[in-house]
């Protein structure tokens, strides 16, 4: 069933089992089982439920999905949609209200363009004695100075048990 919008509708009264694949948006209203592969956007609307593993372009769940869903650009779960299986996406968007159960992978982050940032709580590493002789300072004079180790910070005290402590009270009267 076809709609203006270019869409096919799959009715809140259809039941489909299997494959099915295709180029075109696909707008759920009743029920699929199985795999489900489209080129284009995937919309499960309140009324639809999906049980099946998705590979499509886009996806937004108003309805029912339980299944992996995978998608080239995007995943949106509305505060309707209700979601258990895992997400792969660039691009994730659960709203306020909308049940997920799963786990989401947005891809490979690239650091590339990033720069390191400084470490504020900590120093920048010394190089190691030797090394510090390779960078111009003479063998006697390394052999001669001995490496100064950074300062050790107390151990956090231990656990005692409640019947390892015994203090004696005194309470007197007067």
């Amino acid at each position: 069933m076809a709609n203006p919008t270019g869409s096919t509708v799959i009715g809140e009264s259809i039941l489909i089992n299997g494959s099915l694949n295709g180029d075109e948006d696909l707008t759920v209203r009743g029920r699929v089982e199985g795999t489900l592969t489209l080129t284009k956007t995937l919309v499960v609307e309140p009324t639809g439920i999906v049980k099946a593993e998705v590979q499509v372009k886009n996806c937004i769940i108003a309805g029912v999905v339980v299944g992996n869903v995978t998608a080239s650009e995007s995943v949106e779960i509305t505060k309707e949609g209700r979601m258990v299986g895992d997400l792969n996406a660039p691009r994730v968007i659960i709203v306020d209200g909308a049940s997920f159960r799963g786990r989401v992978d947005m891809g490979e982050v690239d650091l590339a363009g990033e720069r390191p940032r400084p470490s504020v709580s900590r120093p920048a590493p010394r190089p190691s004695l030797p090394a510090r002789a390779a960078q111009g300072r003479g063998k006697a004079e390394a052999k001669g100075r001995a490496e100064k180790a950074p300062p050790r910070l107390p151990a956090p005290p231990a656990a005692v048990g409640m019947g390892a402590v015994k203090k004696k009270v005194v309470v007197r009267r007067k």
